[in-house]
């Protein structure tokens, strides 16, 4: 596993890290035990990035991370968010705050849940469309000078919001989704993150499992799995996806490699910048994603890759409509 320069303020991160969401909520049921030997064999991989936030659980994930990482917590790159409100009452309800109260006091909490001194990588999670960017990434800055967190990050917005951002402070990395089914990085955002020497972090590299080729009908999942009311998982737009799927599973036995380590692969080829950051409860998985480092995949390969699973290649939004209203396209 390759350690590398994660954007242009100093801090190393793993080629490939891991997202921790599901370790806590929306993919079903969970285990915390199950989930900090997954933590625990992840390093023992040369994994060294890890990814969570304030809203996984609420809370519960960055608490499990606690625990999980404390052993080697000074060897690792740690990452969370903030920005995403959730009503504690009724968990599905949510809102979106950047102000620099809430950055403060949202950095102060994760701190004391995280039990560290400082957190390597800090997002604002979605844009605060009430506060301006350069308003929220100001209060993030002081977090920097008051050495709290080492690297200011945003997620889901576009090349002009990084740009307007970056002019404020040097943004370290910059996160959206980013897969051989979600490909709306390329226009425009992946650039912008390599001219301004932004990593580009790519969450559900595997499109939410669904690459890996172990979906095979809508009953796979779990009764409490949110990707029962996500558009490309149903009726139609499942049935098309899956075909999807089924392509490149065949060229990854072509390439003698799994449907997720050639998703994988395709992923870190965009760009030495980019780090894709597959999440996984288990530890079979998580050895199976960490195979797609020893995959190389030639201009051939990329190019038919290109023609199987072309941009917009995937049937339905990624998100339920009042979801995508969020994003900041």
């Amino acid at each position: 596993m390759k350690t590398k320069a994660l954007g242009s303020q100093g801090i190393q991160a793993s080629e490939l890290g891991l997202g921790c969401m599901g370790m806590s909520e929306f993919y079903g049921e969970h285990n915390d035990d199950d989930s900090i030997r997954t933590l625990h064999r992840a390093y023992e991989l040369g994994i060294t990035f890890y990814d969570t936030a304030d809203m996984y659980g609420p809370y519960e994930n960055e608490m499990l991370l606690a625990k999980g990482l404390k052993s080697f917590r000074d060897k690792i790159t740690l990452a969370t968010k903030f920005g995403i409100v959730r009503d504690l009452q009724n968990p599905s309800r949510r809102g979106i705050n950047g102000t620099p109260a809430y950055v403060k006091s949202s950095c102060e909490a994760s701190l004391k849940r995280l039990e560290t001194d400082v957190i390597d990588l800090y997002y604002l999670h979605r844009k605060d469309p009430g506060t301006p960017i350069e308003i929220t990434v100001g209060a993030m800055a002081d977090l920097v000078k008051e050495g709290k967190i080492r690297g200011i990050g945003l997620s889901e917005v576009s090349a002009d919001t990084l740009r307007k951002a970056h002019a404020i402070h040097p943004i370290t990395a910059l996160q959206s989704e980013y897969s051989l089914w979600t490909r709306d990085p390329e226009d425009g955002v992946l650039q912008a993150c390599k001219e301004l020497g932004v990593a580009f972090v790519a969450y559900s590299p595997l499109g939410r499992g669904f690459l890996t080729g172990q979906i095979k009908k809508f009953e796979d999942f779990e009764p409490a799995d949110y990707r029962r009311f996500s558009p490309r998982f149903q009726g139609d737009n499942f049935a098309k996806n899956l075909q999807l799927v089924e392509k490149i599973e065949s060229l990854a036995k072509a390439k003698r490699c799994t449907a997720s380590q050639l998703a994988l692969a395709w992923v870190m080829a965009q760009g030495e910048y980019i780090f894709p950051i597959p999440g996984t409860k288990r530890i079979k998985y998580l050895e199976e994603n960490v195979g797609a480092v020893n995959v190389q995949l030639s201009q051939k390969d990329l190019e038919e890759i290109d023609e199987i699973a072309p941009k917009n290649a995937a049937a339905g939004t990624r998100y339920p409509e009042a979801m995508m209203g969020s994003l900041n396209a």
